[in-house]
């Protein structure tokens, strides 16, 4: 007598193996990422260490003080914490790619191929954006708002920053900067997935402006100079990301009837 074929049922431990697999693959990914975060943060934490690091993210800050002036550390501990956060943080975003990587190998396996030439596309480029908005902010953003605060900061006053209160400045800058910059990659998705079309975001320009320079005003300090700046970028990403929109969705169409049908009778 032949033995029946094994029915597997929902509750059957062979049913949750495909689930305890993807555990085991997250753990790995998760595991991969940290892993490179780490590897970044031991080689900035030997050159420049984390004191040359805040050194240098300071810099802009330093360069703007009157003569003499120097940061301060109220904390007991924060001459050393903060450095270290800093660290860290250059070192996540130094490992950006590497954990968006982990990211891409994670969810691959379950897109479609049409669907693949969408993500990697937008994994690398959001990637990009963001180094560029963190720049942007750094390189451009900081001398200027520097500038513009010591020239209204009364003579009587000596200037000396706390280093806890300039590293979170620093963050919500750098987010700030850095998400604004995901414009075009935010309209891109929404124009692919069929949310709205380029016609409709060309006729929500003046509602974007009015919203770009409300949002400044909200996530960046009251002054004119990162408010400004920022709104601005926002709006010629806008006009940037209406552009790449086009491009994109004739890139990752997904295959037409036709396409399919000739796959799955060659396969």
């Amino acid at each position: 007598m032949s033995d029946s074929k094994k029915t597997v049922t929902p509750d059957s431990p062979e049913a949750e193996q495909p689930f305890i697999s993807h555990l085991i693959e997250l753990r790995n990914r998760l595991i991969r990422a940290i892993a490179a975060i780490g590897v970044v943060f031991i080689v900035l934490s030997i050159y420049p260490g984390p004191s040359g690091l805040f050194d240098l993210l300071s810099h802009p800050l330093i360069a703007h003080l009157p003569k003499g002036s120097t940061m301060i550390a109220i904390g007991v501990i924060s001459p050393f914490v903060v450095p270290i956060k800093v660290t860290l943080l250059v070192a996540f975003m130094i490992a950006l790619p590497a954990v968006l990587y982990q990211v891409w190998a994670f969810v691959a396996p379950g897109l479609y191929t049409h669907e693949k030439r969408l993500v990697m596309p937008l994994i690398v480029s959001s990637t990009v954006l963001f180094y560029m908005g963190v720049a942007f902010c750094y390189f451009f953003v900081f001398g200027r708002l520097f500038t513009f605060i010591q020239s209204f900061a009364p003579k009587v006053i000596t200037a000396a920053p706390d280093i806890e209160a300039y590293l979170s400045f620093m963050l919500t800058m750098f987010m700030a900067f850095g998400t604004a910059f995901e414009v075009p990659v935010v309209l891109m998705v929404l124009v692919r997935f069929g949310l709205v079309t380029v016609e409709q975001l060309k006729s929500w320009r003046s509602y974007f402006i009015v919203a770009a320079f409300i949002i400044a005003a909200i996530v960046t300090p009251p002054d004119v100079v990162s408010q400004t700046s920022l709104a601005v970028s926002m709006i010629l990403l806008f006009e940037v990301g209406i552009l790449a929109a086009k491009y994109l969705v004739k890139y990752s169409a997904p295959p037409s009837e036709d396409e399919q049908d000739a796959q799955s009778s060659t396969s």
